[in-house]
């Protein structure tokens, strides 16, 4: 029996894990390009290129930094300790409104058998946060702290482009002042899944085999990547207005003392806490008028403008929201 080598695979079976896929490489290429990287790796979810980026920097064992509020820590299930055997360790939820120098009180050095500190994560936008955009002066502080003690600084760029949509900084000016980066194409950009880990090429040459231990080594992916090319090219400008439905979401709830924090990008948060609606009462009644919100807590919900919803679903919802908060 003669056997065929992988490199005769038909372009119908082309392998992404051995490098073979062009489209693949090329959205690859073009990702690392943006935010002035040498490589990046395309992952099926932001959670898994967020997790391989944590094991590329914190080894078992020893720490990372984050926010009580990270989507690392809150909305990844304990993958960092289940698959990297990362421990974590938080500051105090403050969204985008972080104060460097308490995170570098908390880094703690080599030595007297306390758990080193070897990785800082932040997340931009922030989810929890609001969609909050962290300033820039900020991550340049954060950059500093991280230099000074000698760790490693992560973003969790999954709304990135948001916030480089918002405030004008361009996507090379991030990826600069980060060791690696997360970034999502099927959010705001609306593609169909994936994200990709951002970094240098031995880290990602490293990220490779992390990527195959989780599962994430995909076949047939050049279709996926042709979306996300495509989602790249055509849809971050547009981001634009979704940011300005949700400021005109914002406007119709505000009355209503309802709204948890000034609205940046895309995202709208909800704190009932002094409403008589809670967030699932809150949220049958709009499913009802066919606005679907999201439930983030007993008294916390979420309103999300994106790709999907057009002038015609906003008007719904400008009408619905203000009448069902006014009626309980």
């Amino acid at each position: 029996m003669r056997l065929r080598s992988h490199r005769a695979r038909p372009a119908t079976d082309l392998r992404p894990v051995y490098g073979e896929d062009p489209t693949v490489n090329a959205l690859e290429a073009e990702v690392a390009a943006l935010f002035g990287h040498e490589a990046a790796l395309f992952a099926p979810s932001g959670t898994m290129a967020n997790q391989i980026a944590l094991q590329l920097l914190v080894p078992p064992g020893e720490e990372l930094l984050c926010d009580a509020d990270a989507h690392v820590v809150t909305y990844e299930i304990g993958a960092a300790a289940a698959y990297g055997g990362i421990s974590s360790r938080t500051w105090p939820t403050v969204g985008a409104d972080i104060d460097p120098e308490v995170v570098a009180r908390m880094i703690r050095p080599d030595g007297f058998f306390a758990v080193p500190t070897r990785a800082i994560a932040v997340e931009q936008t922030h989810n929890r946060g609001g969609g909050g955009v962290i300033p820039l002066d900020t991550l340049r502080e954060l950059r500093g702290v991280a230099d000074d003690a000698g760790v490693a600084l992560h973003c969790d760029g999954a709304r990135i482009w948001h916030a480089h949509v918002a405030d004008g900084v361009s996507l090379t000016e991030y990826g600069g002042l980060f060791d690696t980066l997360s970034v999502c194409l099927s959010k705001g950009l609306g593609a169909p899944v994936g994200s990709l880990v951002v970094g240098s090429a031995e880290k990602i040459a490293r990220a490779r085999t992390i990527r195959k231990r989780m599962g994430g080594g995909m076949r047939q992916a050049g279709i996926l990547a042709a979306a996300g090319r495509y989602a790249l090219a055509h849809h971050v400008d547009r981001l634009a207005e979704d940011h300005a439905r949700a400021a005109r979401l914002a406007e119709a709830v505000a009355p209503f003392g309802v709204l948890a924090t000034t609205v940046r990008t895309n995202l709208v948060p909800l704190d009932l806490t002094k409403h008589a609606l809670d967030a699932r009462a809150l949220a049958a009644a709009a499913r009802q008028e066919g606005v679907l919100i999201s439930v983030l807590g007993p008294r916390t919900a979420r309103l999300v403008t994106h790709l999907g919803l057009d002038d015609e679903g906003l008007d719904r919802a400008l009408r619905a929201l203000p009448r069902i908060l006014a009626a309980a």
